[in-house]
């Protein structure tokens, strides 16, 4: 409420400044209110001047737009005196999960939490979209919106924007902000997706009727039970469709992703040594390994070229040169200097954890053995298969292949993304 008085309080100040428009305003109330001071006087009984004041008062309709749009939608939109426009949002209120609204320090954290690996996913139709915006609006939010699409990662983005990947950034947050777009991971054929806990699943829902008069000949309850566990869009897709089938499949997608009927699932690993027989259980003086593994920024690389999201072995780099890849941090070879750093990095383990990582049949090969030591510190479920594969410029096949000779004491789990997750969940 403060942010937006001083906004308001900036336009009546130009305004008056301009015209002495809020004198003529104040006036006019003032004048309203001695007549029906008046009126009450001479008939004895008591009259609200409000209701008076309202016809008559541009202000004071504008004041109590202001109010009721706060109170009811979060939006407040207003055209100070027919020409300033005071624009302003709670946006606790357009965010939300079921009939919980979101904390705006959790919608903060998630927008601080983007990366060049998401994708934004326009809420409107791009004409309705461009309709809203002001006159002065900035031409790259415009350029944004026309180039936007839900397979482009944010780093693609701004490359066929021309924008700075920064101004791509404060864009999508100002969009995400306004309930105008939402965070996801861009579309690809490996995305897992399921139906969300929150999605209205009437038969007769307005939902079920716009989704059927958008896309003749598919109802959504049947699209939803497709759903109904984790499916990936390579096993929701048939291979016999035309492309046009294809193309009007995904977009079911994007609109159930828009409406908020779907969460994607991502994978995450954490390593887990079974414990030695003679040591059953964790010693107390030894820390857990998410605080021995450690050290390492994941902070956004400055500089990054992506590869094409939606192929099967997607969000591959083009170039490992960047800030937080570790990919050319070993040598390569048996040679003496790779052993040290590798065992350099497998210090942070216990005796025990080292010991029984060394005895699996793919510890004896030195590059499948520096590649684990490379990739320990992701492994305390807290990074997400595709955040790994970005930050280490490595392709979906190595991993599952590494996760897979490690299996032993690896383990993978499936869940939505705490970054995104916020945005997955139906808007009433």
């Amino acid at each position: 409420m403060h942010n937006l008085s001083r906004r308001i309080a900036i336009a009546l100040q130009h305004e008056e400044r301009r015209c002495q428009y809020l004198t003529q305003e104040a006036t006019l109330m003032l004048t309203v209110q001695e007549e029906i001071t008046t009126m009450t006087e001479t008939d004895g009984s008591p009259q609200s001047p409000f209701r008076q004041i309202l016809p008559k008062c541009k202000l004071a309709r504008d004041l109590k737009e202001a109010y009721d749009s706060l109170c009811t939608t979060g939006v407040v939109r207003l055209h100070i005196n027919k020409w300033l426009e005071v624009s302003f949002c709670l946006p606790h209120k357009i965010h939300r999960i079921g009939g919980t609204y979101i904390p705006p320090e959790a919608l903060e954290r998630s927008l601080k939490a983007i990366r060049p690996y998401h994708a934004l996913l326009l809420l409107d139709d791009e004409k309705v979209l461009l309709s809203q915006l002001p006159l002065d609006c900035s031409p790259a939010m415009v350029r944004l919106i026309k180039t936007c699409s839900a397979v482009k990662n944010l780093q693609q983005l701004a490359q066929d924007a021309d924008l700075a990947l920064l101004q791509i950034f404060q864009i999508a947050a100002h969009l995400v902000y306004w309930g105008k777009a939402i965070i996801i991971f861009p579309l690809c054929e490996n995305n897992v997706y399921m139906l969300s806990p929150h999605a209205n699943i009437c038969l007769y829902s307005k939902l079920a009727e716009q989704f059927s008069q958008q896309f003749s000949g598919h109802d959504l309850p049947s699209m939803l039970a497709k759903f109904s566990l984790p499916v990936s869009l390579a096993e929701f897709r048939n291979p016999l469709e035309t492309p046009a089938q294809e193309a009007q499949l995904i977009q079911m997608v994007v609109w159930m992703l828009q409406h908020r009927l779907l969460i994607q699932l991502h994978t995450y690993v954490c390593l887990l040594v079974p414990p030695c027989e003679d040591e059953p259980g964790l010693r107390d003086e030894e820390p857990p390994l998410a605080a021995r593994v450690g050290g390492r920024s994941l902070s956004t690389p400055s500089a990054l070229s992506f590869g094409s999201p939606t192929s099967s072995d997607d969000m591959t780099l083009t170039s490992p040169s960047m800030d937080n890849s570790s990919a050319e941090l070993l040598p390569g070879g048996d040679s003496p200097l790779s052993k040290r750093m590798t065992e350099t990095l497998l210090a942070s383990l216990s005796e025990h954890e080292r010991q029984v990582i060394l005895n699996i049949p793919a510890a004896q090969n030195p590059e499948d053995l520096r590649m684990f030591a490379r990739l320990l510190h992701y492994f305390r479920g807290h990074h997400h298969l595709e955040e790994i594969m970005y930050n280490e410029n490595m392709r979906r096949s190595q991993l599952k292949t590494l996760f897979d000779k490690f299996r032993s004491v690896l383990v993978v789990t499936n869940h939505e993304d705490p970054i995104i997750s916020i945005f997955q969940s139906p808007m009433e």
